[in-house]
């Protein structure tokens, strides 16, 4: 091999998935192939269930068997076919050689343990000789390298604790943990806010040229492909129906699909509320303020001043848009206006809708309020349960 030449750490061929429903036979992904080279960026691009994720989770086996089966196609890491590994062999491969960083940070996460914890594991997994002493030098390493703020004190933290954002960066830290030759990035920046997503990636390009990573990037996102990648591979039905260098591709789209993703930017005015318009929401001075730590007689000794003295207004027809760094108090403010924290934290002036009173009301007193103050949390996957139909 030439010095020009680049190793080609995985070879994906005519990769098929299929899915054993009760009632029928999904054929998620149809003939998939490319190759990843070392120090390459492939960006795998298109709409949601068009097959992206199920194609990288394909390659680390990590799809619900035997639900779902590969009646054709091969994934080759390094010489070895990962489709015909058992479960000890693959676990050898998976965070060390292959890691992945998934789409949804609160569901890779355990909520029982710290931060620290949960990243320290996949050291000691796979290097066992690691010391507890070594273990925490390289966390806070990782914790800072991928710039959560105040990382030696947000280490010992629960995800729950932490904003979407600050969640999806130490999913991050945790797939780097042992320096993978390829890294599977799952939607990587989208929990994060345009600066954060800047310094992500700015972040996955420096390790990319240190450690000569091979980082397969799958995203809808053309804004952050421009950004990123070396080569894009368009996907839509399960099928690749475009793929080049990311010049040609974006620049030069011959598919339909792809002619319409880079037409799909969100274009248009938001039509004016009327001024007489009554309120339904208004909230007045709400701060809210955590308790980090604790003396032995229970009485605060750290805290975190969350949300402080926000009022809003919020009329019929109106949308108010919230903006703000992760970490920086949006989502908070936002359950504290819907009454979601406990009320031992908050402290409010005034919180009406509909010009009626709803401050300090119990769950169950608010509980008939909930049809007409709705919620969309920011992690989906969190919020269904896994145990009950979409139906249900």
């Amino acid at each position: 091999m030439t010095k020009t030449q680049k190793e080609t750490m995985i070879s994906v061929d005519n990769l098929h998935v299929d899915f054993h429903l009760p009632a029928h036979v999904v054929h998620a992904v149809r003939g998939v192939s490319f190759d990843l080279k070392a120090g390459e960026t492939l960006a795998l691009v298109g709409g949601s269930g068009s097959g992206k994720s199920v194609t990288a989770m394909s390659m680390l086996q990590l799809l619900p068997y035997p639900m779902a089966q590969h009646p054709k196609g091969s994934v080759v890491f390094k010489g070895q076919n990962l489709m015909g590994m058992n479960q000890k062999e693959l676990c050898g491969v998976r965070g060390n050689g292959i890691a992945m960083v998934f789409q949804e940070p609160m569901t890779s996460l355990n909520p029982l343990q710290t931060i620290y914890t949960q990243i320290a594991e996949s050291l000691f997994l796979h290097n066992p000789k690691t010391t507890k002493h070594d273990a925490k030098q390289r966390v806070l390493e990782l914790l800072e390298l991928v710039r959560l703020p105040r990382a030696s004190e947000r280490m010992y933290a629960y995800p729950h604790e932490l904003s979407g954002g600050q969640r999806q960066r130490v999913v991050i830290a945790m797939a780097l943990a042992n320096n993978p030759e390829v890294l599977i990035a799952d939607e990587p920046t989208t929990a994060l806010d345009v600066t954060v997503q800047q310094n992500i990636l700015e972040l996955l390009m420096e390790l990319q040229k240190k450690l000569n990573m091979a980082i397969l990037f799958i995203t809808h996102d053309l804004t952050v492909v421009r950004k990123i990648a070396d080569r894009i591979c368009v996907m839509q039905n399960g099928e690749i129906v475009e793929s080049g260098d990311a010049d040609t591709v974006l620049n030069k789209p011959k598919h339909a699909y792809t002619k319409a993703l880079l037409k799909s930017d969100v274009t248009g005015t938001k039509q004016p509320y009327k001024k007489s318009a009554p309120v339904v929401l208004q909230a007045d001075n709400v701060n809210v303020e955590f308790v980090l730590k604790k003396t032995f007689f229970g009485k605060p000794k750290s805290t975190l001043k969350a949300v402080q003295n926000i009022s809003l207004t919020l009329k019929q027809g109106q949308t108010v848009g919230i903006v703000g760094e992760s970490g920086s108090g949006k989502s908070t403010f936002g359950k504290a206006v819907l009454q979601l924290l406990e009320h031992d934290v908050m402290s409010v002036n005034a919180l009406t809708f509909e010009g009626e009173s709803i401050l300090g009301r119990s769950s169950q007193e608010m509980r008939d309020l909930r049809k007409d103050m709705q919620v969309v949390f920011q992690d989906p996957y969190g919020s269904l349960s896994p145990r009950m139909t979409i139906g249900d």
